[in-house]
């Protein structure tokens, strides 16, 4: 038999492990999304592909990693895609089901397809908040603080919060008389860290005052260090005084709320997308997350021009980072055997079983003969008389007990569970 997987390159299969730490990832953010008053909603797999180059979010070389194709109805089609990212969907959602409500506050946990060279990944999965419809700046601090609590209820410490605007960025290229298509080109090069450009950019800024790379290459902590770009390049950069001060304004209300945060005016990744702040949360080292402020975005899918930021969580670079888990077992569980075959031990077995998971207990019946037990307490149900008993073994202590009828026995788990 070949060694060759069957399985399709760039997928992952997830073991029970691996789906205890997703589930713990899932159901922190769930509980935080819902205290905070955002509602689940979940978006088809398969969605046209002209919502996303209509919304710009597929640059010509992402549109080369999407996986399209036509869906045929007769004897026409239309090319459609499995999404490539998750906030077109909410937001065609919202345009079709929402769009009287004068702010939506979604939330979901859904897949999505990036094809990907060799073996690494193409299906990955993200946890996202859309706020749709909210006034700036509260909108853009809250989603910063509810992916942090996400974050830091998953036990992950320390979070660092990194922002940006690419409207630093497009003040120096709009100034230095580039074209909208340039201007993308331009900024690609930046983040490649091409060293030429700054040179070719200070070459048509001749009278900056001070040298470009501070503004694109720099970075810096707090209220104080975005102060300095103003002090710096406001006189040559007039264009640069809006996101500086829209960046300010988050820097010093996340500082109230104890909240650090570092600035990087180069750092967003989709320069046509976002619109205003630009946010990644890091642990360790490792960006996990991120998003931003897309006003516009929904007018391009065929809904109103409003104000809309979100961001995503990814739950592939998080669950490596989680601590080593079983399969989700809890401890106090109990594992129930068999002694025979016979229909009388049998059903008293499967009885028991669901009575001790009405208590609330985790409790699974043998299916192999001399299956080991793998929880605190075993049950062995065998023949007595006419009748059944259930011996009850509890492995913290040692300590056995006979039972002549099933309430017996949930008695005494029950009363055990209560006194741990």
């Amino acid at each position: 038999m070949s060694d060759e997987s069957l399985r399709c390159r760039g997928m992952r299969d997830l073991l029970p492990p691996d789906m205890a730490r997703f589930r713990r990832i899932e159901a922190a953010f769930r509980e935080v999304s819902l205290a905070w008053g955002y509602r689940e909603v979940r978006t088809p797999t398969i969605e046209r592909l002209h919502l996303f180059t209509a919304a710009g979010t597929l640059s010509p070389h992402m549109l080369g990693r999407v996986y399209s194709f036509l869906d045929w109805d007769g004897w026409s089609g239309e090319r459609v895609v499995l999404r490539p990212e998750a906030t077109i969907g909410a937001a065609r959602l919202f345009v079709e089901h929402m769009r009287g409500e004068e702010l939506a506050k979604l939330f979901y946990v859904e897949n999505v397809f990036r094809f990907a060279a060799g073996d690494e990944a193409r299906e990955g999965w993200q946890c996202g908040v859309e706020l749709l419809g909210d006034t700036q700046p509260r909108g853009d601090v809250e989603l910063v603080l509810l992916g942090r609590q996400v974050l830091e209820r998953l036990g992950l410490a320390p979070v660092e919060v990194r922002l940006s605007h690419p409207g630093t960025v497009r003040a120096v290229l709009t100034q230095a008389g580039l074209e909208p298509a340039e201007q993308v080109r331009t900024y690609d090069r930046i983040l490649d860290g091409d060293p030429s450009v700054v040179g070719e950019l200070e070459g048509r800024l001749p009278d900056l005052g001070a040298p470009l790379r501070l503004l694109l290459e720099g970075e810096g902590s707090g209220s104080a260090y975005v102060a300095n770009l103003r002090g710096t390049f406001a006189a040559g950069l007039p264009a640069l005084l809006s996101p500086l001060d829209e960046l300010s304004t988050m820097v010093e209300a996340l500082a109230v709320l104890d909240v650090r945060c570092r600035v990087a005016t180069a750092a967003v990744g989709s320069f046509e997308y976002y619109t205003g702040p630009v946010f990644q949360f890091e642990v360790n080292g490792d960006v996990v997350g991120g998003g931003g402020r897309y006003d516009g975005l929904v007018a391009l899918v065929g809904g109103p021009n409003l104000p809309a930021s979100g961001f995503a969580l990814d739950v592939d670079k998080l669950a490596p980072l989680l601590p080593s888990e079983d399969d989700g077992r809890p401890e106090q569980a109990v594992t129930i055997q068999a002694a025979s075959q016979a229909a009388a031990v049998l059903g008293a077995a499967f009885a028991a079983a669901d009575a001790l998971r009405r208590l609330g207990l985790w409790t699974e019946v043998a299916l192999a003969a001399g299956q080991a037990p793998t929880h605190r307490w075993r049950v062995i149900v065998d023949r007595k008389g006419e009748g059944v008993t259930f011996a009850l073994y509890d492995g913290s202590t040692r300590r056995r007990r006979s039972f002549a009828d099933v309430d017996g026995l949930v008695a005494a788990l029950e009363a055990m569970v209560g006194a741990s």
